[in-house]
């Protein structure tokens, strides 16, 4: 018997998609809560000189915030079919694994450092790479059935 509600039942891979997009979403909120994020008033719109830190410990920056706001909505708009929120939780852990390169090899002083990086942003976005890259690969698989 089929499901008599009238509404369908979205496969795991678009429930995990959403709700990393919405983890990513709530994040960037927080980014914009003083006390939340300590140093507020240190907060400069880009660049290793914010010294706006998320929960203590994360570096943020307006432009850092806006880019979890930003991943939160393509997250949650891709997990509307299968196939967007594979690409979402593949795509973003590959971007999240050159995020990661990218802040190893960067100096946290330099100027290059525009998104701003620190060590626990660095470990951050190797954590979040691995683990967008494996619920892509095994929860969004098309071949997982729905539960």
């Amino acid at each position: 018997m089929g499901d008599m509600s009238g509404t369908r039942t979205r496969h795991p891979g678009q429930q995990v998609a959403a709700a990393v997009g919405a983890v990513f979403l709530l994040v960037g909120i927080l980014g914009f809560i003083p006390g939340v994020t300590t140093n507020y008033d240190e907060m400069q719109f880009a660049g290793h000189e914010s010294g706006a830190l998320l929960f203590g410990l994360f570096q943020v920056s307006i432009l850092h915030n806006l880019v979890h706001l930003l991943f939160g909505v393509a997250g949650l708009a891709m997990a509307r079919t299968l196939s967007g929120a594979r690409a979402f939780l593949l795509g973003g852990g590959l971007i999240y694994l050159l995020l990661w390169l990218y802040g190893l090899f960067i100096g946290h002083d330099s100027a290059a450092n525009f998104v701003p990086l620190n060590n626990a942003d660095n470990w951050l976005h190797l954590l979040l790479a691995v683990g967008m890259i494996a619920l892509g690969l095994l929860v969004a698989s098309p071949r997982r059935s729905r539960m």
